[in-house]
């Protein structure tokens, strides 16, 4: 039997600050039934009537308890996989922010633990390839003279 198929999108940050001259990260560490833990960025779906960039924002906000601000936009990653029978085909479109308030104490427990990271770092703890390949691209850009 074929299975059906969904397109999903969705929409979150890189949350992006300077310490030391070097760039970090916001990244999220959450349970996951099949597989342990994973470290991945934040990102959710849209409500309805939601742009994308309120999205992003909202759930930036929810995910890691920062306020956050747009600076541009950056990269969408796809991918696709299945639940329940159905193979959801997902973007993910990314923008690069920055926090101007609020603090990790105040997410909604989404995540099970929040930090910053430095970018090259970020790269290899983040689990899925597509959202460490999208943080690579963005601290080349970052650090390219």
């Amino acid at each position: 039997m074929a299975l059906s198929k969904r397109i999903a999108v969705s929409a979150g940050g890189l949350v992006i600050r300077a310490v030391g001259g070097q760039p970090e990260i916001v990244v999220g560490r959450r349970k996951r039934e099949r597989d342990g833990y994973v470290w991945s960025l934040p990102k959710g779906t849209p409500e309805e009537g939601e742009t994308r960039e309120e999205t992003a924002l909202r759930e930036v906000r929810e995910e890691s308890g920062l306020e956050v601000r747009i600076l541009s936009y950056f990269d969408a990653i796809s991918y696709s996989f299945v639940r329940t029978g159905e193979r959801i085909e997902k973007t993910v479109h990314y923008y690069i922010m920055e926090a101007i308030g609020g603090s990790f104490e105040q997410y909604d427990k989404e995540f099970d633990e929040l930090r910053w990271v430095r970018m090259d770092e970020a790269v290899r703890l983040l689990d899925f390839q597509t959202e460490s390949g999208l943080v690579q691209r963005a601290y080349d850009a970052l650090t390219r003279d």
